[in-house]
């Protein structure tokens, strides 16, 4: 009889009600921030999508959303540092107000490095969204102009964010703790 290994345990870290309530605020805030004008939401897939559909239901007025997505790492835990561009937008942003989205920021080299291609696209303006913020891994100096919610350096599941492709449609957030091999 084959031994099953264990399952990782979850924590939850922020409910699914914390989670709300804050992608309304900031979704307030990032009218605000842009009066009337239009607003280009890129997502950066996969692990955005939750977020990014509440959040443009939070936002009033005209926006788009659009899509990139990007690679960046090597394993199911730990960035290469390297980033892929897997899939790039289809939107032209130039002359526009974007909000570049991501369910978390880590070290931050993917956003710095998206930031970096996207400045060259002459967009209006060009500002940062996540839901989570990782500040303890962050080994890159990024701007993130929303932040969702600041979190410790442990490695988090839910809302989007998965292990292995898992656990990305829990309507929260969580520590995956992974059993030892």
């Amino acid at each position: 009889m084959k031994k099953e290994s264990p399952k990782p345990e979850r924590e939850v870290l922020i409910d699914a009600q914390r989670i709300a309530g804050r992608v309304g605020e900031i979704g307030r805030q990032i009218r605000l921030d842009h009066g009337d004008e239009e607003i280009i939401l890129l997502a950066v897939l996969k692990g955005c999508f939750p977020f990014v559909a509440d959040l443009a239901r939070a936002i009033d007025g005209d926006i788009v959303v659009d899509f990139m997505q990007t690679s960046s790492y090597k394993d199911g835990t730990t960035s290469s540092g390297h980033v892929q561009i897997k899939r790039d937008h289809d939107v032209d942003i130039t002359g526009k107000h974007v909000v570049v989205v991501e369910d978390i920021v880590d070290t931050g080299i993917t956003l710095h490095s998206l930031l970096g291609l996207l400045s060259t696209r002459s967009p209006k303006s060009l500002k940062t969204a996540t839901l989570l913020d990782k500040p303890g891994a962050r080994t890159q100096d990024v701007q993130i102009d929303y932040v969702g919610f600041a979190i410790p350096n442990v490695f988090v599941v839910g809302y989007g964010l998965d292990y292995a492709e898992r656990y990305r449609n829990l309507p929260y957030v969580a520590v995956l703790n992974l059993p030892l091999p």
